[in-house]
């Protein structure tokens, strides 16, 4: 399966609700909604496991997705990711990469590949 990077620079592909979505496993599907129910204090069901990965232009993303502000101004713009931004590293990500720093490395090596220093 090829690499999809969220906006953000999380790697959609290694999500569990992506990798469910994309074998349209339901018992995974049942499976990971009891973990990020147990894990986000939040109840999730089979249905809420569902997600093409967020620059996808399909409407199945993750319930998160459908209001980060990350990816809605990465869709504004028009952006394959945040890697391509002008304003990189903008407040929005900086606060994202403060908790998970994994984002930033791969933003990062991708604005090296595109020669922005």
């Amino acid at each position: 399966m090829e690499k999809v990077i969220g906006y953000c620079g999380i790697i959609c592909s290694d999500c569990p609700v992506f990798m469910a979505t994309q074998k349209n496993d339901d018992a995974e599907r049942k499976r990971v909604a009891e973990i990020f129910t147990r894990q986000y204090g939040k109840k999730y069901v089979l249905e809420d496991i569902n997600c093409d990965g967020c620059p996808n232009p399909s409407t199945s993303v993750f319930s998160y997705c459908n209001v980060c502000e990350i990816r809605k101004c990465g869709k504004k713009r028009n952006l394959v990711n945040c890697a391509h931004c002008s304003d990189y590293p903008c407040e929005k990500l900086s606060k994202l990469f403060a908790e998970y720093s994994k984002a930033k490395d791969t933003l990062d090596k991708i604005r090296r590949e595109l020669g922005f220093t």
